[in-house]
């Protein structure tokens, strides 16, 4: 067993509707750090995790929760009432990159391209963001992932069953300016950009089931961009990512639209870690074994 580390917990599973992700991801990273000879054990987080962690050894932590809870500095902050170190970023960065309003208004802040927006406090502001926004546009929740509650509108009659899956799992719902083009992603790994991957299916846009279920979404790396402006996306990608107080690792998620013109999304401190994932994608681009990859991580704890 490799020494360097001690007894790692990962943290997996937890309360939020990315569960059933957070499981799997939680399950390719254990299985990884022991192929790399790292002492490791699954925690599935509840209430009484930082009674399991200190009950069971646990020397540090490698978060693979997805959504509110664990990637939102909840879990982040628990353990740093117990002094366990942890993956990734801390309870700043995680906070305010699972708000995508704030993520938002912070980019704006820096200059950071994003889609234009609006807030939905209500059903009574729907025909403002259409005037304002116009069709096709997407309506989201603030602080949820992998797509979950998200809805591309493409006609007015649909507006009002796009808020209600929203609000149902936030409070808080965006309208944003739907960006017509190539969809990409990039990780970053310890300050590093990784190589873009650029996304395509044939689903109305990259939901959930074309993120983890289908068969049918292409991940195209390398991307077919030119290298140099690959590179500047990648610059940027981490711009985006440190203006949130994000650090370790993670994906920042963005459209180029026609004219190659960059809009940041959102970024994911915690990636999922599936088969289907992008983070392990661009790794093995970047020629680095999904061994090597859950290593690195578990090296931002240090």
């Amino acid at each position: 067993m490799n020494p360097r580390f001690g007894k790692v917990a990962v943290l997996m599973g937890g309360p939020s509707a990315e569960r059933e992700v957070s499981l799997k991801s939680g399950q390719a990273v254990l299985a990884g750090l022991l192929e790399a000879g790292v002492d490791a054990f699954a925690v599935d987080a509840d209430a009484a995790v930082l009674r399991e962690l200190e009950t069971r050894g646990a020397d540090r932590a490698f978060i693979a929760l997805h959504g509110p809870w664990g990637e939102d500095g909840v879990i982040q902050g628990a353990l740093e009432t117990i002094g366990m170190p942890y993956t990734g970023s801390g309870v700043l960065g995680s906070a305010l990159a699972m708000d995508k309003l704030r993520s938002k208004q912070v980019w704006m802040s820096t200059g950071i391209p994003t889609p234009a927006f609006t807030v939905l406090h209500g059903e009574q502001d729907l025909d403002a963001a259409n005037g304002e926004l116009g069709l096709p546009m997407f309506v989201k929740p603030s602080r949820e992932g992998s797509s979950l509650g998200v809805t591309k509108v493409t006609g007015g009659e649909n507006l009002h069953s796009a808020w209600s899956a929203a609000r149902a799992l936030d409070a808080c719902v965006l309208a944003e300016q739907c960006i017509q083009g190539k969809e990409l992603t990039i990780a970053i790994l310890g300050g590093n950009a990784l190589p873009a991957i650029r996304l395509e299916t044939p689903h109305t846009f990259y939901d959930y089931a074309a993120k983890y279920e289908a068969d049918t979404t292409r991940y195209l790396c390398p991307c077919g961009l030119e290298v140099s402006l690959e590179q500047q996306l990648q610059t940027l990608a981490l711009a985006a990512f440190e203006a949130l107080g994000c650090s370790g690792w993670g994906r920042v998620d963005l459209m180029l639209d026609e004219a190659e013109r960059p809009y940041f999304l959102e970024v994911n401190t915690v990636p999922g870690m599936t088969d289907h994932s992008l983070v392990p994608m661009a790794a093995q681009a970047a020629g680095i074994t999904f061994p090597q990859l859950v290593t690195h991580i578990l090296e931002t704890s240090l």
